[in-house]
């Protein structure tokens, strides 16, 4: 690929407003990780589509009070990348062959704050070479 084939693709930065969830939930609000699909699917579906190689960065913000007393640290990464890549392959990869395959490189945090107004996501989309 030269350069030319990514000059276009736009950088995306957004933020996604809510408590990021991952897997489904045994009790409390059972809806909540829908919800949190349905709020990435919204806040993203009028972006640019992406339709080649890129780099997701994703900052999580998880409100203290959704922190199981189990693992302080908050939700595993993996389960909450899956579901956020999940809800951007119905929107900004939704034209990309393989939809979310075209993220060649992700990184992501994790950030525990203490009101659940200040939840969310952040995330940044760039364009990256593979070649």
């Amino acid at each position: 690929m030269d350069d030319s084939q990514n000059k276009y693709m736009t950088t995306i930065r957004a933020t996604i407003p809510g408590v990021p969830y991952a897997r489904n939930k045994t009790h409390g609000n059972l809806n909540a990780p829908i919800e949190w699909t349905h709020a990435v699917i919204q806040h993203t579906a009028d972006l640019p589509k992406i339709r080649k190689a890129c780099l997701l960065r994703i900052t999580y913000l998880l409100p203290r009070a959704h922190i199981p007393k189990d693992y302080p640290f908050g939700t595993d990464l993996d389960n909450l990348n899956k579901r956020f890549l999940d809800g951007l392959s119905k929107t900004v990869f939704s034209e990309a062959p393989g939809k979310d395959s075209c993220v060649v490189a992700m990184e992501s945090i994790k950030i525990i704050v203490e009101t659940k107004e200040e939840a969310g996501a952040h995330f940044e989309i760039l364009p990256i070479k593979t070649t």
